[in-house]
């Protein structure tokens, strides 16, 4: 039997605002997945400061509060990714490790599926979600949510990942809730597991509301997207395009794709691509070389 561990960052939020309306939706939906899996053993944790405690269901395994935040010119606090996830590597010896975002519903067949999936060899997955519309805002409307198949998305949201990966994440000062979360996550995946895969096909996962890209704090995406430059130069020697998404499509279809992905950075890629043309080039060089030096 598979052991997996999820972990989400619930917050109290604003009476009537978006995620204050999801969260509970949220949770019965992880509660009703782990009763619905019979061959994964699920264990749901979360990642809290002490004032969000009071909202998260006892079902849940509460992990050490938060202390550490980024909090610019007296905004929100926003917790580190690096922080969640040690919460989980702490607490869980599970093989598995989940990743969501604390306004993600997952299906009940959610856990099942994440098992068939590691089945098929993958250490690390990325699993896209769908998009519903607005019309929804109780636990009761879970039926409705379950089988309203909604939309495609594009962002990363839900991370899939074997646990002795995390050691070798490099996550720097990066917080959940901004920009650029996702693309860290994703690049630390594709660069330290051996067989990593973007699923964007599947309906196990959605979230209330159709919109793609929200309106962001400029201050917050700015120090993310510092902190993702220095995590990226670190990253990139580990990188190939061979390990990245859309690697199967030729080269005109994967340009495509990662130039309308928002999470996917064009110049990198691009630069991805020419380190692969110089090592075919390099390769095919050295085999003529030597197939000389035969006669």
């Amino acid at each position: 039997m598979i052991s997996i561990a999820h972990i989400i960052n619930p917050v109290k939020a604003k009476d009537g605002s978006e995620l204050f309306i999801a969260q509970p939706i949220v949770f019965e939906a992880m509660r009703k997945a782990k009763e619905f899996a019979r061959d994964v053993d699920a264990e749901l944790f979360s990642a809290q400061y002490a004032e969000d405690l009071e909202i998260i269901p006892e079902y849940f395994q509460k992990t050490a509060n938060l202390e550490n935040a980024i909090q610019i010119n007296g905004k929100k606090k926003l917790p580190l990714i690096k922080d969640i996830l040690s919460r989980l590597y702490e607490n869980s010896n599970a093989e598995y490790f989940i990743y969501t975002n604390s306004d993600i519903i997952i299906l009940p067949h959610f856990y099942e599926t994440i098992a068939k999936i590691i089945e098929q060899g993958y250490d690390a997955f990325i699993i896209n979600r769908r998009r519903i519309p607005k019309i929804y805002n109780s636990v009761n409307d879970l039926p409705f949510i379950y089988s309203d198949i909604g939309k495609s998305h594009p962002g990363f949201d839900c991370f899939v990942f074997k646990r002795e990966l995390f050691p070798k994440f490099i996550l720097g000062e990066i917080c959940v809730g901004i920009p650029f979360v996702e693309a860290t996550l994703m690049h630390n995946l594709f660069a330290h597991a051996d067989k990593c895969k973007l699923i964007d096909d599947l309906h196990i996962t959605t979230h209330i509301g159709l919109d793609v890209m929200p309106k962001r704090d400029k201050e917050y995406y700015n120090h993310n997207r510092k902190e993702f430059e220095k995590i990226k130069k670190e990253l990139q020697p580990l990188l190939s395009i061979k390990k990245m998404p859309y690697a199967e499509y030729s080269f005109i279809a994967r340009t495509f794709k990662k130039a309308l992905n928002p999470a996917v950075f064009s110049m990198m890629n691009l630069e991805l691509e020419t380190k692969s043309v110089s090592e075919k080039i390099r390769f095919l060089w050295n085999e003529f070389r030597f197939r000389l030096l035969k006669k």
